[in-house]
């Protein structure tokens, strides 16, 4: 069991890579400053962050009747900022125009477009996992937990899913871990499920 992510970082589908079936939650609540609607990839200088305006976000509103505010000009800001970022890697003639497509249809719903986004990225990656979402609470059994654990405000180091294992990204000498997933794939294709494996921490592969 999990919360649904803008372009989830890397640790997520750390957590996520084995499980035979992903059960997203249906009935939370739509929270501040956190990864539903926030995303990081790296640019030439910086990190950035990406992220998409909503319409009365907050506490009161059930995630799933989030909309995402269109008199914004945030598609353009992505799209330009994905390109910019990783115009020149491997993979991005091969995989771009799949996200490209999914920011055209003009979603007005956050929870849709990160599910269709999600999906994307687990096909690319050829990751068979089941994905539903449930609303009642007993539908939640006996799923692990992950809606507490992965927290946008923490450091991953805190949590014992991800040990970053390095690929090859396009910019800077120092290696910048748990990026969007897309930094993972744009970089490394195929290679992406991979490296996702040698990145969990021992203790996951021994416990």
């Amino acid at each position: 069991m999990c919360r649904l992510i803008l372009l989830a970082p890397i640790e997520f589908f750390v957590a996520v890579q084995d499980a035979d079936h992903l059960v997203l939650a249906g009935n939370d609540r739509y929270q501040k400053q956190t990864y539903r609607n926030r995303t990081y990839i790296q640019l030439a200088n910086k990190v950035e962050a990406l992220s998409i305006p909503v319409i009365g976000g907050n506490k009161k509103v059930k995630y799933q009747e989030i909309k995402i505010d269109y008199k914004q000009k945030w598609k353009n800001v992505h799209l330009r900022g994905i390109r910019s970022a990783y115009g020149k890697a491997p993979f991005f003639e091969y995989f771009f125009p799949y996200f490209e497509l999914i920011y055209q249809k003009d979603i007005d719903n956050l929870y849709r477009f990160n599910f269709e986004l999600l999906t994307l990225c687990l096909k690319l990656m050829k990751v068979k996992t089941k994905v539903s979402v449930a609303i009642q609470e007993e539908e939640y059994s006996p799923c692990v937990d992950l809606r507490g654990i992965i927290v946008a405000k923490e450091p991953f180091e805190q949590r014992n899913i991800y040990q970053p294992w390095k690929y090859t990204q396009l910019f800077g000498l120092d290696f910048v871990p748990n990026l969007s997933i897309i930094d993972l794939l744009f970089c490394e294709g195929p290679m992406a499920s991979e490296i996702i494996s040698q990145s969990k921490k021992k203790e996951l592969n021994n416990p």
